[in-house]
This record gives structure tokens, C-alpha cells and sequence, in this order.
């Protein structure tokens, strides 16, 4: 049982090391790129950071009309 800690730090390390070793690699070949790839991956990374905003939105709206048609008790507070 002693030795699941040192496997589990162990493997944590090299993960993050690897993580941070790719990241720092992806942002050094980003400066290399010419300008047209770079717009491409910005209008790529816009396209996707609208969908998530939309799909939270979404989803937020759905949670309030279930809430509202469960009838469901939803204010912060009001039992205090």
C-alpha cells in the first residue's frame, strides 16, 4: 500500500512535465507561423469560444425553464 502514493506522484510529475514541455513547444512553432495561419487558427479558436459561449447559454436557459416548470424553489437565499 506504501508504494501507491510513489507511482501516483510519480506519474502526476511526468504528465505535467510533458504537458508543460508540448505547451511550450506549441507556443514557440505559433511565432514561427506566417501571418494566413495564423489567422486561420485565431478565426478557428473565435468559432470555438462562441460555441462554448452559446452552448452555456443554452444550457443555462434550459435549466431555468425546467426549474420554472418543476415549480422548483431557485432563489438564493430565500430560505435564510
Amino acid at each position: 500500500m506504501e508504494w501507491i502514493p510513489i507511482v501516483l506522484v510519480t506519474f502526476k510529475v511526468l504528465v505535467l512535465a510533458m504537458g508543460m514541455f508540448f505547451a511550450i513547444k506549441w507556443h514557440y512553432d505559433q511565432g514561427k507561423k506566417p501571418d494566413e495561419e495564423r489567422r486561420a487558427v485565431l478565426r478557428a479558436a473565435g468559432k470555438v469560444a462562441a460555441v462554448f459561449v452559446l452552448s452555456a447559454l443554452g444550457l443555462g436557459i434550459a435549466t431555468f425553464v425546467l426549474i420554472r416548470m418543476l415549480g422548483l424553489d431557485w432563489m438564493l437565499g430565500s430560505s435564510f
